[in-house]
């Protein structure tokens, strides 16, 4: 069943994962697309203010991005999306991290230009096992709406 407009409410919307992270994929990601030493060296990261080896902020958005496309944008009627609104970094990725991935509607509205279409505003938030926060990340998506809801 393809997920509309009209299937999301304001409210907790969903939990998706847990999504098993590992120290191999960590470096590999670093290495490609963020070469920091707090990335990369486990030397350097103990040294750092993160005080050990850490994922990227952008591997982990990443990994948000993937948990969202499982979870539900694959299955919805997604338009796209004009951007992100907000990203938060709270705390570090660390290797063997299983996350989960915390979906929130916080607006749902129809556009004023398209009737067929809806905006939705979605605050995702990522938690490692103990629940502690890893990053927050709110942004809208174009879904358009049900046949005959216009």
């Amino acid at each position: 069943m393809t997920l509309t407009f009209e299937d999301f409410p304001l409210g907790r919307f969903g939990t998706f994962g847990p999504r098993h992270v590992t120290r191999d994929e960590i470096l590999a990601f670093a290495a490609e697309f963020d070469p920091q030493p707090m990335h990369l060296d486990e030397d350097a990261a103990a040294r750092s203010m993160l005080r050990g080896l850490s994922g990227s902020g952008w591997h982990l958005c990443s990994l948000m991005m993937r948990m969202m496309a499982d979870g539900f944008i694959t299955r919805a009627a997604s338009l796209g999306s004009p951007g992100v609104d907000e990203v938060r970094w709270l705390s570090p990725l660390r290797p063997g991290d299983d996350l989960t991935l915390d979906v929130d509607v916080l607006e749902a509205r129809v556009s004023k230009s398209r009737a067929g279409l809806g905006i939705v505003k979605f605050k995702c938030t990522a938690r490692n096992a103990a629940g502690q926060a890893l990053a927050e990340m709110t942004s809208p998506i174009l879904i358009k709406r049900r046949e005959g809801a216009v």
